[in-house]
């Protein structure tokens, strides 16, 4: 497996890169030679358009992400403070990778990740797919609770406080009745509310959510969506979701990162600006509509095989 090192940038920014294990100090210069491959521009990144200031909590400089050969040329990305990114694309496009890779879950395989803040955010991670054990069965609670470990510490015990902070989690998305209930006996959508409160007991600053809604019927993920969104602007936390709603990504989300790792296309923007039909179309090779009622998009996609 690739190491990845880290160093201290002048700036002040703490890097990681992959390379060999070591330590070196002022800026990293990537170690591999950069791929002559380009990715497919659907179009350029723009500009915040309402001149707001956002603190960089991540940057991809010149990332190249895979787990053996790169799945992607080499391209840049950086979450903001206060952005809600949605990733759109088919399926095997790589983007639950470009998560992993984001939040150091997996290392680079070129390139590196830089934390303009000084150190790593907290982070709040819902995985696409949740395993239940059933030997060891834990409550609710005792789920959320696992939250906690990020801020009191491996091998500590969670005090009352902390308790308390599990139960006003369970209480945010409405799972406050289920708080003593085996975590393993609870629907889809419960468990997913309840693993969202886990995520968010760590007190975030990055809310990385990978097709939390999959198992849900199109209401209750619509309604899971909006709930996280409200959270998201009350508790100030950055949020990633990849999902396949095309009209959750433009209702949700500040900026939009499109990718399809089998044509090598890649392309981040505004969600206003990036979310057009003929920008979905190239994504998924399929005709699609994209119609704005108010302040609601409806997105048509034609039945038929994809170009």
């Amino acid at each position: 497996m690739t190491a990845v090192r880290g160093s201290i940038a002048l700036d002040g920014s703490v890097v990681e890169k992959a390379g060999t294990l070591g330590i070196e100090g002022g800026q990293v210069v990537d170690p591999r030679q950069p791929s002559d491959r380009s990715p497919i521009c659907l179009t350029p990144p723009a500009a915040p358009a309402d001149g707001r200031v956002a603190l960089e909590l991540i940057k991809l400089e010149r990332a190249e992400i895979g787990y053996q050969k790169p799945l992607l040329p080499p391209f840049d990305l950086s979450v903001r403070s206060g952005e809600r990114l949605a990733v759109l694309g088919p399926n095997g496009g790589g983007k639950s990778t470009l998560l992993k890779s984001l939040i150091g879950l997996l290392p680079l395989l070129s390139g590196r990740r830089v934390f303009p803040i000084g150190r790593m955010p907290r982070s709040g991670y819902v995985p696409q797919v949740h395993r239940v054990d059933p030997v060891y069965p834990l409550t609710s609670l005792q789920v959320v609770l696992q939250g906690r470990y990020g801020l009191i510490g491996l091998g500590r015990f969670p005090k009352g406080r902390d308790r308390l902070a599990a139960f006003a989690q369970l209480e945010k998305v409405g799972m406050a009745h289920v708080a003593s209930e085996p975590f393993r006996s609870l629907s889809g959508g419960q468990r997913q509310r309840i693993l969202l409160a886990r995520a968010l007991c760590g007190e975030p600053e990055l809310l990385v959510l990978d097709e939390f809604t999959s198992d849900l019927d199109p209401v209750a993920s619509a309604a899971l969506l909006a709930e996280v969104a409200e959270l998201a602007d009350r508790e100030k936390v950055s949020v990633i979701f990849v999902t396949h709603e095309i009209s959750s990504a433009a209702i949700y989300s500040t900026e939009v990162a499109m990718m399809d790792a089998r044509r090598g296309v890649f392309a981040t923007g505004r969600s206003e600006q990036l979310l057009t039909a003929e920008a979905l179309s190239r994504l998924y090779g399929q005709n699609v509509s994209v119609e704005r009622r108010g302040d609601r998009t409806v997105v048509f996609v034609e039945s038929g095989r994809p170009r």
